[in-house]
């Protein structure tokens, strides 16, 4: 007779005999994710979550290196690449809805060595950008207070962001839905400024139009001068920015595992993308190319800036109309910019960790959550790695600092092309076993023939990223830091393959049916009690009438 105070006898993997394992890697059910954000939050992180630094600042060096053609030709192709893999992501988890992130469908479908290599490819990724954004926040501030010291806004700051991450997930939501919201008004308000200058809308009353596309010219010449190949170095510089730019795009995929009715709720968010890309990205550097010349001398200085808001082409396209108060405005909002992106950059990061404790890669304490769902031992190692923001007070650490920065992007694409593979895997797991694109509830425009467009777009920019390593001479440090992600990547793969002997998942033998039980979940019970109340009320009035 088992007495009621008696703690339920644990087997030999630590789980309780009324425990279940209902997928791979699965541990215990209680410690799971919370379907707990809201709608319009998902919606909001969807459009906001990638519109950063990268877009507000970095755009400007892409601009002075490539020309206004060149940048507007390479957003549109790492634009392209972005939006496959969204809707990849979307194909995937909107059937198989699941809180292990993005290595939890490369394990699966793929590989468990892929999806070892991808989880801590993405956990990488967010522990090095979450001191780079708190840096980056406290520079800003510098920009007004020159005379305190970077390392205490990184304290402030740094307590904040973990603290709404260590609450509930719907506090995270609620900031970032918030933030998102400024950010949005902010690029509309950045973009509408440049266009109307262009326009002659400006203080100066000088319209430019197209001007600068003809003089000094579309396409400029890097490393380079004055040939072809000087032009395709530009161009290709833009596509290597762009992809910084676009990085942060497929952190919506990361609320995915919590968020409600994903059957209904992620199409939804992934078709924001396409909206997302027009109109922030494109029609930004459109507007920005034609408001500022490649050649002007303040926006090559304002490249060799660091980060605040004389680093900004939007506040040199400012200045240029005569607006002389943009500085101040436009460094409050890359306060507000550079906060969000260290707050979900602890979210992702703990989100991946959680992923790969639920699969068995990581330590599983990692995997525990607490009652309201939060996974508080991998926020609170995540967290911890924000304290690398103080190497920046060092100015000699600082200059090492700054090549585990410029490993973001490599990490990045990196994880782009874990999505691509993976969604092609699981097309050819529907194939194998007779499954119709019909029953998905969603279905990627041009799939799967745009994840191998992406694949390949994404490969050659993991080859070729490292050029500016062989112009004019070799540079060894250079060559290490934009190729030591990919060998990072293979090196993990490789490791996990030895350690764990795994094999590569067949098509047939790809589990395609846990998870899919989330389909009865598209409609909250609430849901069904108001259509069950609809039908009801329908059936009387119809009764009324025939009587």
């Amino acid at each position: 007779m088992i007495q009621a105070n008696s703690k339920p006898e644990k087997m030999e993997d630590g789980l309780t005999p009324t425990q279940s394992r209902d997928g791979v890697g699965e541990v215990l059910p209680q410690n799971e994710l919370r379907r707990d954000f809201k709608p319009r939050q998902v919606f909001m992180f969807s459009i906001a979550c990638a519109i950063g630094t990268g877009l507000v600042i970095g755009s400007g060096t892409a601009l002075s290196r490539g020309g206004p053609a060149s940048l507007l030709i390479s957003y549109l192709v790492i634009g392209t690449v972005v939006f496959f893999v969204m809707t990849a992501l979307g194909e995937m988890a909107a059937f198989l809805p699941m809180n292990k992130g993005f290595g939890g469908y490369a394990t699966r479908i793929v590989d468990p060595a892929f999806g070892f290599a991808t989880g801590w490819n993405y956990f990488f990724k967010y522990i090095i950008a979450t001191p780079t954004n708190l840096t980056a926040a406290g520079l800003v501030i510098r920009y007004w207070r020159p005379d305190l010291n970077v390392g205490i806004w990184i304290a402030v700051f740094g307590f904040v962001i973990i603290c709404i991450n260590i609450f509930h997930v719907n506090a995270f939501g609620e900031t970032e839905f918030w933030l998102g919201t400024i950010k949005v008004i902010v690029m509309c308000i950045l973009i509408l400024t440049c266009l109307v200058s262009a326009l002659g809308g400006g203080p100066n009353h000088h319209r430019t139009g197209f001007q600068y596309w003809k003089d000094p010219g579309a396409f400029a010449s890097y490393l380079v001068k004055d040939s072809m190949t000087g032009r395709f170095l530009g161009w290709w510089a833009c596509m290597c920015q762009a992809c910084f730019a676009f990085t942060g795009t497929e952190v919506v995929g990361m609320t995915f595992g919590e968020t409600p009715n994903p059957r209904k709720n992620i199409p939804r968010a992934v078709r924001q993308t396409f909206w997302r890309i027009s109109v922030f990205y494109i029609l930004g550097v459109v507007v920005l190319g034609m408001a500022v010349p490649y050649d002007n001398e303040q926006l090559i200085g304002a490249t060799k800036q660091s980060t605040s808001a004389a680093a900004s082409p939007f506040v040199v396209a400012a200045t240029l109309a005569g607006i002389k108060v943009f500085p101040d405005f436009i460094n409050a909002s890359l306060l507000v910019f550079t906060l969000s992106a260290a707050s979900s950059d602890i979210y992702c990061s703990s989100r991946s960790l959680y992923g790969l404790a639920k699969d068995g890669q990581a330590p599983r304490i990692f995997a525990k959550t607490m009652g309201n769902g939060n996974p508080i031992w991998a926020v609170a190692f995540s967290s911890s790695f924000f304290a690398l923001a103080f190497l920046n007070v060092s100015k000699s650490s600082a200059s090492v600092f700054q090549y585990f920065v410029s490993l973001v992007t490599i990490f990045a694409v990196l994880n782009w092309i874990a999505i691509l593979v993976s969604h092609i895997s699981f097309r050819r797991a529907l194939k194998a076993q007779n499954i119709e694109l019909d029953s998905l509830p969603y279905v990627g425009l041009l799939q799967p023939y745009g994840s191998y467009f992406a694949i390949f777009i994404s490969v050659l920019v993991i080859i070729f990223n490292g050029y500016d390593a062989f112009i004019p001479h070799f540079q060894a440090d250079t060559f290490v830091l934009k190729y030591l992600g990919s060998v990072l990547f293979l090196i993990n793969i490789t490791f996990w393959k030895l350690y764990k002997k795994t094999k590569r998942v067949k098509a047939l033998e790809v589990d395609m049916v846990t998870g899919r039980r989330e389909f009865e979940e598209t409609e909250s019970p609430a849901d069904h009690e108001w259509n069950e109340s609809f039908w009801k009320k329908a059936i009387c009035k119809l009764k009324m009438v025939k009587d």
